[in-house]
């Protein structure tokens, strides 16, 4: 496969994952700031912070703010218009190695947000996440019941479970920012809300439960969400599907690389880590260490197809 097309592939499968967990981070911050005893001011602030933009300087975060700087803000790489207008320019790069139904679905209502502003768009807050949610759903689904299993799939579903172990770990990042101000009400019933808050975020209540009863603890939230090998939007489940893309690419291109490499040593570690050692040694700190080690193998698979 041409270099070209497989960076278009690749890109293509991480932006309609971004525009996706943008939505469900936004709408896990929404559900936060409505909790009791809040005016969403450090919940909206840690969002920015959590996806790696800055905040506003010298006034409270808003919702308004979130709404132009992460859904409308055409020059963000992680806004969600932005997301999907440079999904859909990696498709029509590659629209030959597509299907009807993924370019339909890249293709219709494309311009959906462009003639929103801020305020009509606070407006329809809760309609527009949950028709991202909806297209990025039906989009993978065109994926996995139409695409042949050519390296183009391969390279679409990597780039896509790179970008889903950064935001999950991310999201994770958002309830740090979050009690850095507040460390008294960790344990308290805001704080439970805000855990279930991230389960509800990845659509992961319902399996949380049939792993943990009801016991909502802190640690096994974290624990679900970082170590839990079967959950499709943990970090480990997710480093299982860049693993098993990698071997798949090089069976079709022969020899390892360095990415391949990286990635196996990840998930080797992952499978022996223990919860409570993270939580020991530092939950944030793992993270952003997490964070470098995904940046790195998605560097490391461009320089290994040379794009």
């Amino acid at each position: 496969m041409l270099s070209r097309v497989a960076q278009n592939m690749f890109w293509l499968g991480r932006y309609i994952e971004r525009a996706e967990a943008t939505a469900r981070m936004i709408s896990m911050g929404q559900r936060m700031a409505m909790l009791p005893g809040t005016h969403g001011q450090s919940e909206w602030t840690s969002l920015i912070q959590a996806t790696g933009a800055e905040p506003p300087d010298g006034r409270v975060v808003t919702e308004a703010d979130i709404v132009a700087q992460l859904i409308l803000d055409q020059a963000n790489p992680s806004a969600i218009q932005a997301c999907l207008a440079m999904a859909r320019e990696n498709g029509r790069a590659v629209r030959s190695a597509l299907t009807q139904e993924m370019w339909e679905c890249l293709n219709e209502d494309w311009r959906y947000l462009e003639s929103m502003d801020t305020q009509s768009a606070r407006r329809q807050l809760v309609h527009i996440l949950e028709w991202v949610r909806n297209r990025a759903a039906m989009f993978r689904g065109a994926v996995e019941t139409a695409m042949l299993r050519t390296e183009g799939y391969y390279f679409l579903r990597l780039g896509g479970s790179i970008e889903r172990a950064d935001m999950t770990l991310r999201l994770l990042n958002v309830k740090y920012f979050l009690l850095l101000p507040e460390t008294e009400v960790v344990g308290g019933g805001r704080d439970h809300h805000q855990w279930m808050s991230m389960l509800h975020a990845v659509s992961g209540l319902r399996a949380y439960h049939h792993h943990y009863g009801g016991d909502y603890a802190p640690w096994n939230i974290t624990d679900f969400l970082l170590l839990d090998q079967t959950f499709p939007r943990s970090v480990a489940f997710s480093y299982s599907q860049i693993d098993a893309c990698l071997e798949e690419l090089e069976k079709n291109y022969g020899g390892a690389h360095n990415c391949q490499r990286t990635a196996r040593r990840e998930l080797d570690q992952l499978s022996h880590l223990d919860i409570n050692a993270i939580f020991e040694n530092g939950l944030h700190e793992f993270i952003d260490q997490q964070i470098i080690t995904t940046a790195r193998i998605s560097k490391e698979v461009s320089d290994a197809y040379h794009f």
